[in-house]
């Protein structure tokens, strides 16, 4: 009786555990084919007014805002605000080289390549609509 009870007690774990690994799996497909269908409306600065903008992204794993600050036409910096990651760190310094080129779809960082594009993504969305301030 004993034997039994601990051999169904040994299934249902293994059972919950496959349930939680399929959900979690699940998730991280999900989370890559979000990264992996982002797009940039690339907006000329240019034709933004003058504010600072405030603009988020998130892919569920990876999410970012980002304060982008539009003074005369151009992109005068752009700061993280947030940047919750795995192992995306490298990335938080694509703000500058997106300052620096003047264009939101720079390379992104090696090794930190869905953090990059989820930063990206967050300053596409400050200045193609996010709150002004």
């Amino acid at each position: 009786m004993k034997k039994r009870i601990i051999s169904g007690g040994v299934i249902l774990v293994i059972l919950i555990g496959a349930v939680f690994g399929i959900r979690y799996l699940n998730s991280v497909k999900e989370y890559r084919q979000a990264v992996e269908d982002i797009t940039f409306d690339n907006m000329d600065a240019s034709e933004i007014p003058d504010g600072t903008y405030i603009g988020q992204a998130d892919v569920n794993f990876i999410s970012a805002k980002v304060e982008v600050v539009v003074e005369q036409g151009k992109m005068t910096s752009v700061t993280l605000l947030e940047h919750n990651h795995d192992r995306g760190s490298a990335a938080e310094g694509i703000g500058e080289e997106i300052v620096k080129q003047q264009m939101i779809d720079v390379d992104a960082v090696s090794g930190a390549t869905n953090s990059s594009t989820v930063i990206k993504k967050a300053v596409d969305n400050a200045i193609s609509g996010g709150k002004h301030e």
